[in-house]
């Protein structure tokens, strides 16, 4: 799926109406985030099964949980550059370096 510090875009906006009382920022179709975590999440109806991710460049509200609120990982598609592809590549062909 993703991965913190990955690009990515977001490809649904459509939010239901009301949803502003949760949130304080929500992600905008097009827009480029960058992923600071991903998590096991409950949709809006608490069904579980979802994976919430959260963004560097939106910070929300906690729930009554102590939990913030993120969005559907579905939400979102990865940011495809040449430069994420090389560096891909460049990290697949070196040997691991180990930790002292």
């Amino acid at each position: 799926m993703f991965i913190p510090g990955q690009k990515v875009a977001c490809v649904d906006d459509h939010f239901p109406l009301g949803i502003e009382k949760l949130y304080t920022a929500l992600p905008k179709k097009d827009v480029i985030y960058t992923v600071r975590d991903l998590v096991p999440g409950v949709s809006l109806q608490n069904t579980e099964g979802e994976t919430a991710i959260y963004l560097v460049e939106l910070v929300n509200p906690e729930n009554k949980h102590g939990i913030e609120y993120g969005f559907n990982a579905e939400r979102f598609a990865p940011l495809e550059t040449a430069d994420v592809t090389e560096e891909e590549e460049m990290f697949a062909t070196e040997p691991a370096l180990a930790h002292a």
